[in-house]
């Protein structure tokens, strides 16, 4: 699995001790999608789930920025001769992308540098865990393109992040949110330097893969589907999660390891 899904067309995928990066690879052009891009990083974030090789994945920038969002000239125009039925295929691709790194089993950490726009701030709302620069600049551009905020799953998950006030004002002004806001509203997990960016990444991956990754897959697994569960429903649902974990070999590593004293070796089963 690990050899397909370094095997990439539309974006950059280096694997390496289970952290796949991956990242838009057009630089001159702030790393626009395309049509090809987005089935592209769906299909692959649907193979993810299937991998026993990737156990983390960052999405990193690329030439100082993260993502321009949909191209002009590739996406925008052509959209503007699509017929209905052609226009709800193709939005409903990039949501089933959305979904696809919502559902891949792995955390996922956006590594966000310079222009984070439209479908762009949208794969950074959809990741796990976000690092940004301080030059970061985030943008849902929905509505500047006169189109509505509620874009590829925005309108539900962007204000679980940042509330819902704080959401409402972005979707529907599409002014950039500064690192600093950011970072203090709760979008990003923290901040770092351009150059110090790639690093912070990759270390708190290789750190979340050091650690139970059947456990961290049950993990993601419970934090979404919670979303819609009442707090009956999701004590409920976490006790059997928690008791399916403690079936585990790696449960049972970490009482031999916490009784001779000794960090524990996970080894994901």
């Amino acid at each position: 699995m690990t050899k397909a899904l370094d095997n990439t067309t539309h974006f950059r995928c280096d694997i390496a001790d289970g952290v796949a990066t991956i990242s838009l690879d057009r630089p001159e052009r702030k790393n626009p999608l395309t049509f090809d891009s987005y089935a592209e990083l769906r299909d692959w974030f649907r193979d993810l789930h299937y991998s026993n090789d990737v156990h983390a994945v960052v999405f990193a920038s690329n030439g100082g920025n993260f993502s321009s969002g949909g191209d002009v000239h590739d996406i925008i125009g052509p959209l503007t001769k699509m017929s209905m039925k052609e226009l709800l295929a193709f939005t409903r691709m990039t949501g089933d992308l959305v979904k696809a790194i919502i559902n891949c089993g792995k955390p996922v950490i956006a590594a966000i540098d310079g222009i984070c726009v439209g479908a762009g701030a949208i794969i950074a709302m959809a990741s796990d865990m976000r690092i940004a620069t301080p030059e970061a600049k985030t943008a849902f551009l929905f509505t500047r393109v006169g189109l509505a905020g509620c874009d590829m799953g925005a309108c539900a998950i962007l204000p679980r992040i940042i509330g819902q006030s704080r959401a409402a004002e972005l979707l529907y002004t599409g002014r950039s949110m500064s690192a600093e806001e950011g970072e203090r509203w709760g979008f990003y997990n923290r901040l770092a330097s351009s150059g110090d960016l790639l690093t912070e990444a990759q270390a708190l991956a290789a750190r979340i893969v050091a650690g139970p990754n059947f456990g961290h897959m049950m993990t993601k697994t419970m934090l979404v589907q919670e979303w819609s569960m009442s707090i009956e429903q999701a004590i409920e649902a976490e006790a059997q999660a928690q008791a399916i974990c403690m079936q585990t070999a790696d449960f049972e590593r970490a009482f031999n390891a916490f009784v001779a004293k000794e960090k524990p070796m996970f080894e994901g089963n």
